[in-house]
């Protein structure tokens, strides 16, 4: 098949394209991110996304099978994106893509969407699943809760932040769950659902369900540090967020994220997609995690460097409460 990746320079998008290659599939890769080193030499074309020019979208996804769509961003910072801005770019790709007479999309959501949320991360998802059903594609939909992987944010940033720091803030009590998923897992299920017809919508979640507070503690036992736990009302922790990511120059997390996280937005009552242990994972990778701090506004803003895998500009210093999202270093806003 002719498959295209959205942010196959990436994070997800990286495994997806890899495990095509390996089964012979002809990839390209749409991306904001043309000048980036290509992990993949010529095997990978990039295009540009050209969302002002449907047209030329058009033209790239002509010949194309299947898209695997990763592309969404974490939060607003305006005006380099936006949410409302993200969703409309969205529509863009997808009616490009049944003009071009694309058999079938695989879209990267989120567990939970909701269109009637006041979380935009969360309608966004939602009105972007709403859309690719109504253009009548094969489609599959993937709703993903936090990844984890090699080049991942979240769990490195936590534990650099139980390395560091001298207190490590709980959002409230720590008790809402979530069911981390290893991207090469995602991007399993994402390329055999590249070879199905079904529409489906498919929860994608690891198995192991954690209350939050117990994640923490697993990671600091995995690398042996006995951090001092604190736990936070959500205003003044976000609060201590926003000091720490004056430090590190990056926006650590966002009101909204706490929110979804505590409403458990971030579990489903499903069965588990991913076979490998965030555990086992964390156990296998102490020796490299958490000893530099990963900056998200860093992967948005260089747009020409290499993807960077769990390193950035921080290794020590800093206070507040790393915090957890759904790690949109997935995706190629």
């Amino acid at each position: 098949m002719r498959v295209a990746v959205t942010g196959a320079y990436g994070y997800s998008g990286r495994y997806m394209a890899r495990r095509l290659l390996a089964q012979g599939h002809d990839v390209l890769t749409l991306t904001n991110s043309t000048r980036r080193s290509n992990p993949f030499g010529g095997q990978v074309k990039a295009h540009p996304f050209n969302f002002d020019n449907p047209e030329l979208l058009e033209a790239t996804l002509r010949d194309v099978d299947v898209l695997i769509n990763n592309y969404w961003v974490r939060f607003d910072k305006p005006p380099l994106f936006t949410h409302t801005g993200a969703v409309r770019n969205a529509k863009v790709l997808f009616d490009a893509a049944k003009r071009a007479g694309v058999g079938r999309i695989v879209h990267i959501s989120i567990t939970n969407p909701d269109r009637g949320s006041d979380l935009p991360y969360f309608s966004g998802k939602a009105e972007m699943e709403e859309h690719l059903k109504s253009t009548g594609l094969s489609h599959c939909i993937l709703r993903p809760t936090v990844l984890f992987g090699k080049e991942d944010i979240l769990i490195n940033n936590i534990t650099w932040g139980l390395r560091y720091l001298p207190v490590f803030g709980i959002f409230g009590d720590g008790r809402y769950r979530l069911q981390p998923i290893h991207v090469d897992d995602l991007a399993e299920v994402a390329v055999l659902q590249a070879h199905e017809r079904t529409n489906s919508t498919i929860d994608a979640v690891g198995p192991e369900t954690f209350r939050y507070r117990d994640m923490v503690e697993m990671i600091a036992a995995a690398i042996g540090v006995r951090p001092h736990l604190v736990f936070l009302p959500p205003a003044l922790a976000y609060q201590a967020t926003r000091i720490l990511g004056w430090f590190v120059d990056d926006v650590v997390i966002t009101r909204e994220e706490i929110r979804g996280l505590m409403e458990e937005r971030l579990y489903v009552n499903s069965g588990p997609l991913g076979a490998t242990k965030l555990s086992d994972w964390v156990r296998a990778n102490r020796l490299r995690l958490g000893f530099k701090y990963t900056s998200e506004m860093d992967r948005r803003l260089d747009r020409g460097g290499r993807y960077p895998d769990g390193a950035s500009r921080l290794s020590a210093d800093g206070a507040g409460t790393p915090g957890p999202t759904h790690d949109t270093s997935t995706y190629d806003p």
